[in-house]
């Protein structure tokens, strides 16, 4: 078992050294290495470069809680756990010397290297560039092609179409997400820069490195002149201790802010309703669904031919207690659950009859064919059906509609990665 928060690490050898972080080998960890921030604030290349007290926690925190946010909602990364105060542990990666950049919104360099571009053009969808880390070079700005044809090779792994195509869809997909839990705290996600690694053992391409208050430009309610990045230390006229403290505020709000992306803001459940006891196989496929997507789930027997007044009883106490609901309606044969339902609740009520080989494509028109004024959808696998009300609480959820993102995210990259195994057999 790995040593508790409190009890120190075996350090192995130190492996690499940047500007404001270390990383060293775990003797009693194989494949695993730990990321100790330093307490050093850098700027153009570290042309500027001062000791911030303080960073290091603080950077060490925010990463942490990004890191977390990412994984949880599915995408793979490196990170592994925070192991205290200034130090994270993480899978041991060969980095990919990139850093992949992707903007909302035109500012900083962009503009300097396309002039006539104003600031603040909104780019949708978002734009990508990379920047090959070289800094005696200034980290030049490269193309696909020039990554291309390096033809890197890391752990093994050589950085071909396949793996460019996956790190630049995972960039979206981050940048999407981090957009998305900022604005629950009305910030805006303007502009971002992240790494990716080869971890050693799986040979897979991960999120490496850290994503903090340096990797990123945050504007409050969108405006420029509250930035809360580190944007505020680059365009410092002089660095003065009073200029210090002040930036070190702001990544202080950062780091605090950070942890509010963790929690959920809305809570929603889905109540699936059987007609029958005899529907619970399919009902408990709705629910281990819906707990993919951290949505609570209850199922309910009632049947709306033989006791109307309960079905409605049982909508009323879910009615009546404010928690937002998706009712899913599970009858086989003739479906008058769902009608039912959908006639009598402002709620989204959702279809999904248990189709049998015998009777099923006639079943299938009560729930296809409505009375008017009734707004219920037919989803007909019990999969699609949860998530399709994860859909619907990914709309004012933002953890829920990460899930969903980095969900897509995945069957693109499986995808990419079956279709790569198969021409390299067929070759």
């Amino acid at each position: 078992t790995p040593p508790t928060q409190n009890e120190p690490l075996k350090l192995g050898q130190k492996l690499n050294e940047g500007k404001t972080k270390q990383i060293f080998e775990l003797a009693d960890e194989p494949g695993h290495v730990l990321v100790q921030s330093k307490d050093q604030i850098t700027a153009g290349n570290a042309a500027r470069k001062d000791q911030m007290e303080g960073k290091a926690a603080i950077a060490n925190r925010t990463t942490s809680c990004v890191f977390k946010l990412l994984q949880e909602a599915g995408i793979k990364t490196a990170f592994v756990r925070q192991q205290s105060e200034k130090a994270f542990v993480a899978a041991h990666c060969e980095m990919i010397p990139i850093e992949w950049v992707c903007r909302r919104v035109a500012t900083g360099s962009f503009l300097k290297r396309n002039p006539g571009v104003k600031e603040g053009y909104r780019f949708s969808p978002l734009k990508m560039e990379m920047f090959f880390k070289d800094d005696a070079n200034n980290d030049p700005q490269w193309s696909e092609e020039q990554l291309l044809e390096t033809k890197l090779s890391l752990a093994g792994l050589t950085i071909g179409r396949c793996e460019v195509d996956i790190m630049n869809r995972s960039t979206v997909a981050i940048f999407e997400i981090l957009e998305r839990a900022w604005a629950t705290q009305n910030c805006t996600l303007v502009d971002m820069k992240i790494e990716f690694g080869v971890n050693v053992s799986t040979k897979e391409i991960v999120l490496a490195d850290v994503i903090d208050n340096d990797s990123w430009r945050l504007w409050p309610a969108g405006d420029r002149s509250q930035q809360k990045d580190k944007q505020v230390y680059r365009d410092l006229k002089e660095v003065t201790p009073e200029a210090m403290q002040m930036v070190k505020r702001n990544f202080e709000w950062v780091s605090e802010s950070v942890k509010r992306l963790l929690e959920p803001l809305a809570s929603g459940r889905v109540v699936v309703l059987m007609g029958s006891i005899s529907d619970l196989a399919h009902c408990e496929k709705i629910r281990k669904a819906c707990g993919s997507y951290g949505i609570p789930c209850d199922l309910r027997v009632t049947s709306a031919h033989k006791g109307p007044d309960e079905t409605l009883r049982i909508k009323a106490e879910y009615e009546g207690d404010g928690v937002p609901t998706v009712f899913v309606a599970v009858a086989g044969r003739s479906n008058g659950l769902g009608p039912v339902m959908s006639g009598n609740t402002v709620y989204p009520v959702i279809n999904c009859p248990p189709i049998t080989p015998d009777w099923g494509a006639q079943d299938i028109w009560s729930s296809l064919r409505m009375p008017s004024g009734l707004g219920c959808s037919t989803v007909l696998s019990p999969e699609a059906a949860a998530q399709f009300a994860a859909q619907i609480f990914g709309l004012s959820d933002h953890l829920v509609w990460s899930k969903l993102r980095a969900s897509m995210l995945n069957t693109w990259v499986s995808l990419k990665q079956a279709d790569k195994k198969l021409q390299a057999c067929s070759l």
